[in-house]
């Protein structure tokens, strides 16, 4: 494998791309449940929500090395502007491919659906930027957990399945909370992890504002969260998804949630990532199978 292939695989973040696929999932066996599912649209909404993650992924990387958020002490994965691996101009452009690619899936998904999918595209890709770049960024004030539960949970969800049912209903908003919780999880255990550098470089996270022990608070909640929350697939689905669905989240996020609250050195949240990404998915493949077999 090239250094440069080897350099994007770091930027792109693939472990963070579960946040994506989830809502998608869930969205889509939602659509099959009402009997409208559209492998097409749903395609479609998959590439626009891995286009939106990895836009968003490679600006967090390009205007935190442009604040210099990323120093040499950096205990998270490589960020490859502020290491040298790629120019900030290179992946500024990948930046821009990669909303491109979204917002093309997005005009598609117009033509299907309605052109509320252009907005619905257009404000998630503003805040896929604005959650690191400019003076009054999103995570700069302490308001990435409120766009990680909202447009990789609930709006990502809903809007899966909108595209394919071509109606608003409640019902995958609700749905939409399982990978929302997730998110935060991932968002809060990655703050918690950078908590001294974010204070050092001004970055005021919910974490900074408010404290470690509060951030530990943050991550066991939305880690034990889904338990309890996919019992509302009973409706729609059978106590039993429900309750298979509640035991593998528990299954997961008990463990994670003991682990995170005994870790000392900050470099150890790193070993929780991959289990809290495939905990979502697992959860998500669940709760989605459940609606599938009971259409």
């Amino acid at each position: 494998m090239s250094t440069a292939l080897r350099a994007w695989i770091l930027a792109i973040r693939p472990k963070t791309l579960f946040a994506s696929l989830a809502p998608v999932l869930l969205g889509s066996a939602w659509a099959f449940h009402c009997g409208s599912f559209r492998i097409l649209e749903g395609f479609c909404a998959l590439i626009a929500a891995l286009g939106i993650q990895i836009g968003t992924n490679l600006a967090n990387d390009y205007y935190d090395a442009l604040k210099g958020a990323d120093r040499e002490d950096r205990l998270g994965p490589v960020r490859v502007v502020a290491a040298g691996l790629l120019p900030a101009r290179i992946v500024f452009a990948g930046m821009l491919a990669a909303f491109l690619v979204a917002a093309m899936a997005g005009l598609f998904l117009a033509t299907r659906a309605g052109w509320i999918v252009i907005g619905i595209g257009a404000v998630s890709i503003a805040c896929g930027i604005l959650y690191t770049a400019g003076p009054l960024s999103l995570a700069y004030l302490g308001l990435g957990d409120v766009f990680s539960f909202f447009f990789f949970g609930c709006l990502a969800t809903a809007g899966t399945s909108f595209v394919q049912t071509q109606t608003w209903s409640p019902e995958p908003w609700l749905l939409g909370t399982l990978p929302g919780f997730y998110s935060v999880a991932l968002l809060a255990l990655n703050n918690l992890r950078d908590y001294e550098a974010d204070v050092r470089s001004q970055k005021k996270t919910l974490i900074v504002r408010l404290g470690r022990t509060f951030g530990r608070l943050e991550v066991a909640i939305c880690l034990l969260a889904p338990a309890i929350a996919c019992w509302m697939l009973m409706p729609w689905a059978s106590v039993w998804t429900a309750a298979a669905t509640s035991a593998v989240a528990f299954m997961f996020g008990l463990p994670l949630a003991r682990r995170m609250w005994t870790i000392q050195k900050p470099a150890s949240y790193n070993a929780l990532f991959p289990a809290t990404a495939i905990a979502s998915l697992l959860v998500c493949v669940c709760a989605a199978t459940g609606l599938v077999l009971t259409r």
